[in-house]
């Protein structure tokens, strides 16, 4: 059953992360949630060296994060320590970390976790509401919030990604990025 609601945990901890990470972003990108404005993913083309910044300066984040509550403005001395973090792996700034973080999520929540290939979000999500249905050993509530969970992302497309390059990179660290972007390895 372990293997069967990893993906959905999976995809709901991309969802997560980037939903964290847009709260925590600056006060403008407040300011613009607050008036309902919703900010666009500036698409760049990513680095290995981005990639590894993010993968040390996740690792420092991780408990500073976990202490947020949900739906409150961070304190600024907290979002002091995470420019600091930021920077101090390679980031002009936090924002930079979080532009980083979304556009390797993007590329990350359409790579098969079963074959490390880019097939895109929508055929993740499909596969994975094919194994939730499938799953005999899942309660009935909890296939349903799952199932209610994947048919949101799956109505809610994610942006085609422009820089195909990101592809690659992605992959090629899918590994290292594994365990932060919530995917256990097998």
């Amino acid at each position: 059953m372990r293997r069967l609601i990893r993906p959905v945990l999976t995809a709901l901890s991309i969802a997560w992360l980037a939903a964290s990470f847009a709260v925590l972003s600056s006060d403008h990108a407040l300011a613009q949630q607050a008036g309902g404005a919703q900010q666009q993913l500036k698409q760049v083309a990513l680095t290995q060296k981005q990639i590894d910044g993010v993968v040390a300066a996740q690792k420092e984040m991780d408990p500073i994060v976990a202490k947020l509550q949900a739906n409150t403005k961070p304190d600024p001395k907290v979002i002091a320590q995470l420019e600091a973090i930021a920077k101090k792996n390679g980031f002009a700034s936090y924002d930079e970390f979080n532009n980083v973080m979304d556009n390797i999520s993007l590329v990350f929540g359409g790579i098969d976790p079963a074959s490390k290939k880019y097939v895109g979000s929508e055929a993740v999500i499909k596969a994975q509401i094919a194994q939730v249905t499938a799953d005999k050993k899942m309660s009935a509530k909890d296939k349903k919030e799952a199932l209610d969970d994947l048919n949101g992302a799956l109505k809610q497309p994610e942006p085609a990604v422009e820089n195909k390059g990101n592809i690659d990179l992605v992959v090629k660290n899918f590994d290292k990025l594994a365990p932060m972007m919530g995917e256990d390895q097998q």
